[in-house]
């Protein structure tokens, strides 16, 4: 039985997105003065339009205007015109408007807010993708068919008419020599129509084809993972991975391991977990080595069955997560050190046991701040958490994990999710920074243009016992939540289950 659910869960995990199952972005933080809760609801195809919705902290936002453009590269500082949100009767805080997405590959959705205190921007980085390539629906291609041929024969009998009577006096019949010289040149007509049409099948076939492809590319990657001098765990990228050249349909580039951006001041984080329980978790850093592969010794780790899970960020600022599995022996290793962690705690089982408190190492707790209402897959939801001393009282000696306030991993229980979320939400921070760079650079930023709160305070000393992440759930199931903190110099995990409807 153990094996069978061992094998459905690994089934599950090759079917996941990009992303693994969580494309839609969520963001909260700040634009000059105000304070923003986005959410962008991705395409399904592209060319496609996004939905885009900002909640405003305060009413004194009065407009809010968005546009997309390129992360990186030739355009990223050149936006378009932007569309102006809607704001919404019954709530006058939300305000939603819809973005057409025409581009694969590392976007930006900038956003503008106008009230008594001044415009401010924010700029928010998106994955944008394709999940699905949807068919023509048969009326339409009938009916485009029928048009085809008309026009097409068209041309033709247009082209015959021309040579044969343009010449011929009115009231005239055309001569013999005339309607000779009609027949060739629509016979020569026929010729060209037929090889222009063959040409423009064979690119319509090219580019539909390229869109396959990149639907399948842009998919979370299989990553190829070799267990060496038996602690020693190599991880690498099972194929290329190819992103599409902005801009050029038919061409790819492969994303190439050297020129990776640090995320949180490390090329790639790993997560390992164990399966079919969730009852262990390890959050580690493997270092780059030669050869495009990624290189961690391993910490003290029982023998069993994980999942794999590998986030990196290409240079233009797109997020990759590899998703793979592995079957390790035991691992005499010593104790996870420095920004890696380990966690171990109950098995996720059914009946689901949902509690808001988990406990800490000495006695301390994180309590999530859930209320009374059920949780909604797509409805976007900022998770509250507390951390408790063991008396009760807020903690003490918290300092930023990595730069930021806290982290968390999503995990859905058949694996088809995986999210690592941070306080200013689902999108990569290091493409965060980027974006932030790009908007600082216009020339009209000025000091209104961004003040980014992405969860990390100036000093240690300043870090409230509170944490907060705005995510959605992207559809119903069973999730594990892993929430991870850092008190007194040492990394810390509290987990959540929860039941999503």
């Amino acid at each position: 039985m153990r094996n069978l659910l061992i094998f459905f869960i690994l089934l599950a995990s090759t079917l996941v997105h990009a992303h693994v199952g969580s494309a839609d972005v969520y963001y909260e933080g700040d634009a000059g003065p105000y304070h923003l809760f986005v959410t962008i609801r991705l395409p399904q195809v592209i060319p496609g339009v996004a939905e885009i919705q900002v909640r405003c902290a305060s009413p004194d936002v009065q407009t809010i205007q968005v546009a997309s453009l390129r992360l990186s590269g030739l355009g990223s500082n050149l936006p378009p015109v932007p569309d102006v949100a809607q704001r919404s009767k019954d709530d006058p805080q939300f305000f939603t408007s819809n973005l057409w997405f025409m581009e694969f590959g590392a976007l930006q959705v900038r956003i503008q807010a106008d009230g008594p205190k001044g415009k401010a921007e924010l700029s928010i980085p998106v994955a944008s993708f394709a999940r699905q390539s949807l068919p023509m629906d048969r009326w339409l291609s009938a009916l485009l068919g029928f048009f085809f041929v008309l026009l097409t024969l068209s041309v033709v009998l247009i082209t015959g008419a021309v040579v044969r009577e343009s010449t011929v006096p009115p009231g005239e019949a055309p001569q013999a020599p005339n309607r000779r010289r009609s027949r060739i040149v629509m016979a020569l007509a026929l010729i060209m129509v037929v090889i222009i049409v063959y040409r423009g099948r064979a690119t319509w076939n090219v580019e539909a084809a390229t869109y396959e492809r990149n639907v399948n590319l842009l998919k979370p990657p299989r990553a190829e993972t070799t267990l060496l001098d038996g602690n020693r765990l190599v991880v690498r990228p099972a194929g290329p991975l190819m992103v599409p050249l902005v801009g050029q349909s038919q061409s790819a580039s492969a994303v190439k391991m050297d020129e990776l951006i640090p995320d949180h001041g490390h090329v790639m984080h790993l997560f390992l977990i164990r399966l079919p329980g969730m009852e262990k978790m390890w959050h580690l850093h493997p270092d780059l080595v030669d050869g495009g592969a990624f290189s961690e010794r391993l910490p003290a780790m029982p023998a069993g069955q994980y999942q794999v899970f590998a986030d990196i960020v290409d240079k233009n600022g797109f997020p990759w997560t590899l998703v793979g599995n592995v079957d390790l022996p035991q691992i005499n290793g010593s104790s996870a050190m420095g920004d890696d962690s380990a966690w171990e705690g109950a098995r996720l089982t059914a009946p689901l046991s949902e509690s808001t408190v988990a406990p800490l190492s000495g006695g301390a707790r994180v309590v999530w701040e859930r209320g009374a209402d059920s949780l909604k897959a797509n409805v976007p939801v900022s998770f509250k958490f507390r951390v408790e001393e063991k008396d009760g009282s807020p903690a003490r000696g918290l300092e930023p994990y990595m730069g930021m306030a806290a982290h968390a991993q999503v995990v859905c229980f058949d694996l088809s999710v995986f999210a690592h979320i941070h306080p200013a939400g689902s999108v990569s921070m290091a493409a965060l920074d980027m974006a932030q760079e790009r908007l600082m650079a216009q020339p009209s930023a000025g000091a209104t243009a961004m003040a980014m709160d992405m969860g990390s305070p100036h000093s240690p000393a300043s870090l409230p016992p509170k944490v907060s992440f705005p995510y959605g759930f992207p559809h119903p199931g069973d999730y594990r939540i892993f929430v991870q903190i850092k008190q007194s110099g040492k990394v810390q995990t509290a987990a959540f289950d929860a039941h999503v409807q």
